[in-house]
């Protein structure tokens, strides 16, 4: 629940603070009277993320057990493909979002359509909504399907619509890009969870080697596939299912926030260690280029009072 609450809160967020920013534009230039067209494209971007959840989950009953495995395991892939390119797009667009997104508006409003405004509101937040409904089902596989997953999502989601509607009104003083800086590192961990599932779910499928194909080293003697060092590289790389049970809270909290299962493979292990160190690594770079740019530019700026233009943090 923790986990989803705070994924369900940063890309509801991000949602907001674009919705946020297309209707104050488009009061502020006095075309309230195309609001209706805008709120239009974002509700068919809502029913799109919503239809698509709905396909994934009830879809997959219909599926054999290996095709929904081969299911979940591409769109978990998928998922963390979508977050990974969206963490990295907040640190480089974040700065000119609003800029892009009113110059989307001003082309739409040219073009004088009733369809081109509607796209403007579709595109802007069918891509939050597609990828938090993809991550959000992935996670709920992970789980079993627990009605906490969406319980979390739906509070993250309900608090980011508000702190949206305060913060355009300025009611709400909260610093985004340390926000968003947080929150991408948390998500970095996360998709690195989700990877190791997808991996989990393409092995028992047979589509990759490992504990459950042929390619699993065993023991002789046993049979059994083996665990450790010498179960390198497609058996077991730990077991500790005798101190940490798979079903209990540690367990349940560890797998929610950094992708930790008490039995995991050495390709899960493996990638997950490698997703993290090297996005990992861009990420901290993006973010440490992005502070110093924000700090010179805070520098450079004139420090007379009178030569500051007076900003309205309602504005967005």
């Amino acid at each position: 629940m923790f986990a989803t609450f705070l994924i369900g809160l940063r890309e509801g967020l991000e949602a907001a603070l674009v919705v946020g920013i297309l209707v104050a534009y488009l009061r502020r230039i006095g075309r309230s009277d195309v609001l209706a067209r805008m709120w239009a494209g974002i509700g068919l971007a809502v029913a799109l993320a919503l239809g698509i959840g709905a396909v994934l989950t009830f879809g997959a009953y219909a599926l054999t057990s290996q095709a929904q495995e081969i299911l979940g395991g591409t769109f978990s892939l998928l998922a963390v493909g979508m977050v990974t390119w969206m963490i990295f797009w907040m640190q480089q667009a974040g700065r000119t979002m609003k800029s892009s997104l009113q110059g989307g508006v001003d082309r739409a409003l040219e073009a004088g359509t009733v369809w081109a405004l509607v796209a403007v509101g579709f595109v802007s937040v069918a891509r939050e909504g597609i990828e938090t409904t993809l991550l959000l089902w992935s996670m709920s596989q992970t789980f079993g399907r627990d009605p906490s997953v969406l319980l979390g999502a739906a509070l993250g989601l309900g608090i980011a619509v508000v702190a949206g509607w305060m913060l355009s009104r300025g009611a709400l003083r909260l610093d985004l890009g340390r926000f968003f800086t947080w929150t991408g590192a948390f998500l970095v961990v996360v998709a690195a969870g989700v990877l190791a599932y997808a991996v989990m779910d393409l092995q028992e499928a047979g589509v990759i080697p490992g504990p459950f194909s042929g390619a699993a080293p065993v023991d002789a003697a046993t049979g059994v596939v083996l665990t450790g060092w010498a179960g390198f590289p497609f058996g077991w790389a730990f077991d500790v299912s005798a101190v940490i049970a798979p079903t209990g809270v540690w367990a349940v909290l560890l797998q929610a926030v950094i992708g930790f299962m008490p039995h995991m493979t050495w390709l899960q292990v493996t990638c997950w260690t490698v997703y993290v160190l090297v996005v990992g690594f861009f990420f901290i770079r993006g973010a440490r280029r992005a502070h110093g740019g924000s700090h010179r530019a805070a520098s450079a700026a004139p420090s007379h009072p009178s030569s500051l233009t007076p900003s309205n943090p309602g504005a967005a």
